[in-house]
């Protein structure tokens, strides 16, 4: 399938009511109103996705942009592609999800985050905060810089309730990550949420709750899951 053919799909699919739904979480025009469960059949029908999600994401469609990051090859994306799909993100879900999980599964997922983390950009730092949250989803503690994840946490710590809206978001979902998926950072991820105590944030019109860190920790130890990690940071 050519993107363009998609891109009529796209457009066949689109639900005026699924539209109004995701557009108060942050989601702009362009978009059609495309549920994931309807971009997953369209994965399933495209061979070789990296050349042709390139052009999906760069219609500046929402529907297009996110089903981009889906049919991908994270581990061709170039720091230069990385950087261009990040600043052109218009909407928190591409940008924390979309261009963060397609950054983690790829082979420049650390100096990305990293490069992100430190921006002027508020929008690039949760970019940056989201992705290191899927690396450690993803590998083995043993191929982790844990000293390094430490840092952060203690970062995190100090800067969270000075920082912007998703910002503050993204770095409640890394202490969550690190908590639940870093068994060696695990104590101290309860203690960081301990310490960092309630999370407030503006969620829009929306009946999102901001996870308590702290509970989401203890959840995944009463159910023996710390420490075990995910296959794909994509949601396939």
């Amino acid at each position: 399938m050519t993107a363009e053919q998609i891109l009529a799909q796209l457009k066949e699919l689109g639900q005026e009511s699924y539209k109004k739904v995701i557009m108060k979480h942050g989601i702009q025009e362009p978009v059609y109103g495309v549920k994931i469960e309807e971009m997953k059949k369209i994965v399933k029908q495209v061979k070789n996705g990296y050349d042709v999600s390139l052009k999906l994401y760069d219609s500046g469609i929402y529907d297009a942009m996110y089903l981009a990051g889906l049919l991908t090859e994270p581990e061709k994306m170039t720091e230069k592609q990385l950087q261009h799909w990040a600043e052109k993100a218009n909407a928190p879900v591409l940008r924390e999800y979309t261009v963060a999980w397609v950054a983690a599964e790829g082979p420049h997922a650390m100096k990305k985050a990293m490069e992100w983390i430190e921006a002027k950009d508020e929008q690039l730092q949760s970019i940056g905060w989201s992705v290191l949250s899927n690396i450690v989803s993803l590998k083995a503690d043993a191929d982790l810089d844990i000293a390094l994840l430490s840092k952060l946490l203690k970062r995190v710590i100090k800067d969270i309730h000075n920082s912007t809206n998703r910002v503050k978001l993204a770095m409640n979902g890394f202490v969550i990550a690190l908590g639940t998926y870093v068994q060696p950072l695990t104590e101290a991820a309860k203690k960081a949420a301990k310490d960092i105590g309630k999370v407030t944030a503006d969620m829009g019109d929306t009946a999102c709750k901001i996870p308590a860190a702290a509970e989401y920790i203890e959840k995944a130890e009463k159910k023996n899951a710390i420490g075990k990690k995910k296959k794909s940071a994509r949601c396939l």
